[in-house]
């Protein structure tokens, strides 16, 4: 399948309890609803784009056991090319307990299992689909090795870049990474690892945005949540923030995913839209999401949205 859209990245299952509030260190409270959904950063991102019209493909290792194959089904449901998406018999898939208080904000551990097992062969395997693709996300759910394979083969097929370093990098990543990327996007947490800068507001984010840029990427954005996001670029180096869409938050998980999915989309089936209108199309998505409760089931089809979102 020729894909817009193709990203390489994990696959967990949402493990997810609604509560009150989030406990603190050491506390025991009680939850009010406990349910499943399909997340991971990757995939999450894939699905995003796919359900906004997207033809998309993964690359992705998921476990030999019932939440892989769940996984691999739910792909083909929404259409996503699941030919690159494989399964080991020396790890689990991976998973993702949840905590969701009653404001929406949301805790979150990783158990990466298969998605570690992912090997720079799994991704050279699939080098018909860097042919085909306009678009690659990646994320820091795989191995960093692994990410940094697909970004390279990604740039060596003329493929245009994104890279969202998140979860935030537990030590400084190879100067590669944005040498290979067209757009760096992390959310203020990560963009304070990156950096070294604490970033907690539209003003810091604008102090922060051009030391990504300066790393080597051509567009470096910081996402804020309810607050938009703050970007800069080679060809616009002063920073510029792009306000969010004001709304009555229910859920924030997979909140990012919704946006970077989005940034794709819109770079692969818009691409001369002004990248301003991008980031606040993408905003608009990400926004809409988190009135909803999940994660992969919050994002909006094409149909659910105005249809000057895609005019």
């Amino acid at each position: 399948m020729a894909a817009d859209i193709l990203v390489t990245g994990s696959c967990n299952m949402d493990l997810i309890t609604y509560a009150p509030r989030l406990p603190l260190p050491g506390e025991t409270i009680h939850g009010t609803r406990y349910v499943t959904g399909f997340g991971g950063k990757g995939s999450n991102q894939c699905v995003a784009a796919a359900k906004l019209g997207a033809k998309a493909s993964m690359i992705a290792k998921v476990g030999n056991d019932a939440y892989g194959k769940e996984y691999i089904e739910n792909f083909k449901a929404l259409g996503i090319d699941t030919g690159h998406v494989t399964m080991t018999e020396d790890a689990c898939t991976g998973v993702a307990p949840i905590v969701v208080g009653a404001d929406g904000t949301n805790s979150i551990i990783i158990v990466p299992g298969a998605n570690l097992h992912l090997t720079e062969s799994d991704i050279d395997a699939a080098s018909s689909l860097f042919q085909s693709a306009k678009v690659m996300l990646c994320q820091l759910e795989i191995s960093p090795e692994s990410t940094l394979c697909a970004l390279r083969k990604a740039k060596g097929a003329g493929v245009f870049t994104i890279f969202n370093p998140a979860p935030a990098p537990q030590k400084e990543l190879d100067t590669d990474f944005y040498k290979n990327v067209d757009i760096v996007c992390p959310n203020e947490t990560e963009a304070s690892t990156i950096t070294g800068l604490e970033v907690t507001d539209v003003e810091s984010a604008k102090v922060a945005v051009p030391h990504l840029l300066k790393m080597g990427c051509g567009i470096a954005i910081i996402t804020l949540g309810k607050d938009g996001c703050v970007f800069a670029s080679k060809e616009r180096e002063e920073p510029c923030w792009v306000k969010g869409e004001k709304v009555n938050a229910v859920d924030t998980t997979g909140a990012g995913d919704a946006f970077a999915g989005a940034l794709a989309f819109f770079f692969a089936k818009f691409p001369h839209l002004p990248l301003e209108e991008k980031l606040r199309r993408s905003c608009y998505v990400a926004s809409d999401s988190v009135c909803r409760e999940g994660t992969q089931k919050s994002y909006p089809y094409r149909r659910d949205l105005p249809e000057e979102i895609f005019a």
